[in-house]
């Protein structure tokens, strides 16, 4: 007998596209908003466009642990709702096919969901989050070429003034440049130029050399008359301040990898606090790696709707107890870090109550006879829905009376 057949290659292809699209439009939509905040801030400190897309690229495992479990339960989801809608489940039901047979192939993809999410939340993203708190460092001290900005005066070792009006071919061609120079002795070289480049010097990282062309220079010598000289062509060295060095990866237990998470929460070494948090992150990570486990009982129980029905309210509530069940893990660690609570309670019982309630709905679904997990919720938003309905149509009703009332008058 094979293990996979061909209701589970159907299965498997009806999962499998709409898991995907799923996941993509999921972590398109929460990258968009830090994307424009990512170009707003960019630009304020003048640093390059090239940096946004680095920066969102290390904020992707992030978004990615979330939009996995979403992206593999909608997917189910939207596979047998198809099979429901289309009467194909009863067909399958009817051969003697169960719902618990017709998961096989779902929990397989859900297995390997579960080890790419520990990949990711384990390894990837700490790495990740380090990487992008780096570029947001380098980003703000000018590590990557954003310490001149364009069209503002910029201080440069408390002894130059620079200021350039206009930037292009990023940065290689700079037009009108004014630069006030002062020197050891007290005098005082105020420079404007037509246009300049920066040139680097070969074996020194301190100092760069600022080309200019068709210039003047005035001199103002302490006690003396100032002098005008023009030129077509100068060189003015600028010593480059020192860049601090970016922190060592760790410090934060976002960015500790599992290993890292184990060795310090069960050191003796390490302060009761460090430990609480760790202890804290560590937890977190697993409940949620642990919950995709669950999601495909919990896709199928809000799959199905009533007979005759087909509404699709089963859609909005599993998407609203996701995010909601993600939402109170963020809550329970924090109020875990801060030792108000045991980080295994904090964590593993919302799992449990969340587990138990996802285990009761598919029973309902199947084993009880015509159960149905969410009947009483269709059965309000139906309610709701004709109650809505008339309230329209009295209301439409009135505005028509009223309308004819004027005319005939």
């Amino acid at each position: 007998m094979k293990f996979f057949t061909a209701a589970d290659r159907y299965i498997f292809r009806l999962v499998l596209m709409p898991m995907l699209a799923v996941f993509v439009i999921a972590a398109s939509l929460l990258m968009v908003d830090k994307m424009l905040r990512l170009f707003e801030f960019v630009s304020t400190e003048g640093g390059p466009v090239s940096v946004v897309f680095k920066m969102l690229a290390n904020l992707m495992p992030e978004y990615a642990s979330l939009a996995i479990p979403l992206g593999l339960m909608l997917g189910v989801l939207l596979a047998f709702r198809k099979l429901a809608m289309s009467s194909e489940l009863d067909v399958m039901r009817a051969v003697g096919l169960s719902y618990t047979r017709l998961l096989r192939v779902p929990f397989l993809m859900a297995l390997l969901m579960a080890a790419i999410n520990l990949v990711i939340v384990g390894y990837v993203q700490p790495m990740a989050r380090y990487y992008y708190e780096q570029l947001d460092f380098e980003l703000r001290t000018g590590a990557l070429g954003a310490s001149i900005k364009v069209g503002e005066f910029n201080t440069l070792k408390d002894r130059m003034s620079l200021r350039i009006e206009q930037s292009r071919e990023d940065g290689h061609e700079l037009l009108g440049i004014f630069a006030r120079v002062t020197e050891a002795n007290g005098e005082v070289l105020s420079i404007s130029a037509h246009r300049g480049r920066f040139l680097a010097l070969q074996g020194n990282l301190d100092t760069v050399i600022l080309r200019l062309t068709d210039g003047q220079i005035v001199q103002s010598p302490k006690g003396l008359t100032p002098r005008v000289l023009s030129f077509s062509t100068h060189d003015l060295p600028i010593d480059l301040p020192a860049l601090e060095k970016f922190r060592k990866r760790g410090g934060r237990e976002r960015e500790y990898v599992l290993p890292e998470l184990l060795k310090i929460g069960w050191d003796k070494g390490s302060s009761e606090h460090d430990k609480t948090v760790v202890k804290a992150s560590l937890n977190y990570r697993l409940v949620e790696v642990v919950m995709i486990l669950m999601l495909p009982l919990l896709a199928v129980a809000l799959a199905v709707p009533p007979k005759r029905s087909s509404s699709s309210l089963g859609v909005f509530v599993s998407i609203v107890m996701v995010v909601a069940y993600h939402k109170v893990n963020e809550y329970g660690q924090s109020v875990a870090e801060l030792g108000r609570i045991d980080p295994t309670l904090a964590l593993w019982v919302p799992f449990a109550v969340f587990a138990a309630m996802i285990g009761w709905m598919y029973y309902t679904l199947a084993y009880v006879p015509g159960g149905q997990p969410i009947g009483a919720l269709e059965r309000f938003a139906a309610t709701l829905g004709k109650a809505i309905t008339r309230m329209l149509d009295r209301t439409a009703a009135q505005k028509a009376g009223a309308q004819k009332g004027k005319a005939e008058a």
